[in-house]
């Protein structure tokens, strides 16, 4: 798992027609733009600021440069001056990486008194951004558009998401996925093609026998298993029976020696992201829950059941909500709260919730699980911390992938849940139960999805923009019959944009 923080290029355009002077001065307002930006702490990327492109063959190489830098997330390109833009054209062909246009200028306001032609010559960003966007419309590129001052709260937040969208894509086109098993027998939504989820999205999927996983476990040393039950004990609330000297602490123990065999086998194969399959467990003693809990906690993507689409999903959303100090889960709408009171969805899965969400200090439990055929698993469980939140799924339609988000917020249960022994979160969803239902049910949503509390709609609509993917989101102003519309709609313009 990478720590190296994203970069964003910032490309500023212009030309010879005005004199070296004033090429001097938009390489130095560009230089301040970038420190506004930077200095708002709001954009989660490092500005690496380039030489101000004056011509086509520099256009065209620092793109390919670009393309070819794993630490750059995306582009961020200002026509400081007026840029024709037809020098633009080879450069923008040949970028790949995620492409925001930024539309501002360094001054906030006009120097109305002293304004001349040498500060209009200068200052002409509203002049040559719209020759940049009609050549980027008239070649289809894919880009995010944003106009404002550097300073603008709204334009800071368009930037910080279109941001954290782009870091979600570069995880997501180098993630490589283990899936431990194949998917749970006669289910239909978590299957889909592999090939074309790494054509359009980049991440490989690749299936493991689990007794390959089995290895790993059995040979974890003591000690390493030492140092992880040492740290359940610290960070969790440890029942009795899971202490040293308890008498299911044998069991804890296993739960670490899964938990340090499957990070080491993640590790040494270069994985991102993983699936389990309660149907196919191996030698495997106990389903890995707790293991899979952590795991989602450092930043790993997880599907229950093989469900590797939203295993990928949850890798990319974690990375696009680093630095937040916010959480994203594996989660499953389970059941329904209609009344009285404000109806409400009850989520939560077997085992595996991850603890970045929890409202408090997890409890380390050790319960029954009616399937798999194994021991007894230990769990952390918890409930979800209170707030805003977005639900999003992944599904395969056959001819292309869908994404179907939810605006939800997050809420504490209405009673206490002593005998449910799994981590958990109640959410009101938008703009009702009843009609986040219906339009999830009429846009294919799947089961398993990622309840996000670090990103946002706006950033995952960026990031399915980037994917050229379809987004269906429901919030507070969907309603069915609309949405049912949208579904038709997009249906053709899918089919049509795939060409014959």
């Amino acid at each position: 798992m990478s720590a190296t923080k994203p970069k964003l290029w910032f490309l500023t355009g212009s030309q010879h027609l005005y004199g070296e002077d004033t090429l001097r001065q938009v390489a130095d307002q560009s230089e301040r733009v970038q420190q506004m930006l930077t200095a708002s702490g709001r954009v989660p990327a490092e500005i690496v600021g380039k030489p101000v492109l004056t011509e086509p063959a520099a256009i065209r190489r620092v793109m390919r440069e670009a393309n070819g830098d794993p630490d750059c997330v995306g582009v961020i390109a200002w026509m400081h001056t007026f840029s024709p833009a037809k020098m633009w054209i080879s450069g923008l062909d040949a970028l790949r990486k995620p492409l925001l246009h930024l539309h501002t200028q360094l001054n906030r306001t006009l120097p109305w008194s002293s304004i001349d032609m040498d500060f209009m010559n200068l200052n002409q960003a509203a002049h040559g951004d719209r020759e940049f966007g009609f050549v980027q419309t008239r070649l289809g590129v894919a880009r995010k558009t944003v106009a404002g001052h550097a300073t603008d709260a709204r334009l800071l937040g368009r930037i910080e998401d279109w941001t954290r969208a782009a870091t979600g894509l570069a995880h997501l086109r180098t993630l490589r996925l283990a899936r431990f098993g194949d998917n749970m027998r006669d289910v239909a939504v978590t299957e889909g093609d592999k090939v074309e989820a790494e054509l359009k999205f980049g991440v490989s999927v690749n299936t493991y026998g689990v007794n390959d996983l089995v290895t790993f476990v059995d040979t974890a040393s003591d000690h390493a298993v030492d140092e992880v039950v040492a740290d359940y004990a610290a960070s969790y609330v440890l029942r009795p029976e899971l202490a040293p000297g308890g008498d299911r602490h044998d069991s804890l123990r296993y739960a670490a020696r899964i938990e340090v065999g499957l990070r080491h086998f993640l590790t040494v194969g270069g994985f991102g992201a993983f699936t389990t399959n309660f149907e196919d467990l191996g030698g495997l003693r106990q389903l890995p829950g707790i293991a899979v809990q952590r795991l989602m906690a450092d930043g790993y993507g997880f599907g229950g059941e093989g469900d590797w689409k939203t295993s990928a999903l949850l890798a990319a959303v974690k990375a696009m909500g680093r630095g937040t100090g916010l959480g994203a889960s594996f989660m499953e709408d389970y059941t329904y709260h209609f009344g009285p009171g404000e109806p409400k969805i009850l989520g939560a899965h077997m085992l595996e919730v991850c603890p970045s969400i929890a409202a408090d200090r997890p409890s380390c439990e050790i319960h029954p699980l009616g399937i798999g055929g194994r021991e007894d698993p230990v769990r952390l469980v918890f409930d979800a911390t209170a707030g805003h939140a977005v639900v999003i799924g992944l599904a395969d339609l056959g001819d292309r992938f869908r994404f179907v988000a939810n605006e939800v917020t997050v809420v504490p249960p209405d009673e206490p849940l002593p005998k449910l022994p799994v981590a958990r979160a109640v959410w009101r969803p938008e703009p009702s139960l009843a009609e986040s239902a219906e339009m999830w049910l009429m846009a294919g949503g799947p089961h398993h999805t990622v309840l996000t509390q670090a990103v946002g709609a706006s950033a995952l609509r960026d990031f399915a923009h980037m994917l050229n993917t379809e987004l269906l989101l429901v919030d507070a102003g969907s309603d069915s019959d609309s949405f049912g519309d949208h579904i038709r709609w997009n249906q053709a313009y899918y089919r049509l944009a795939q060409g014959f």
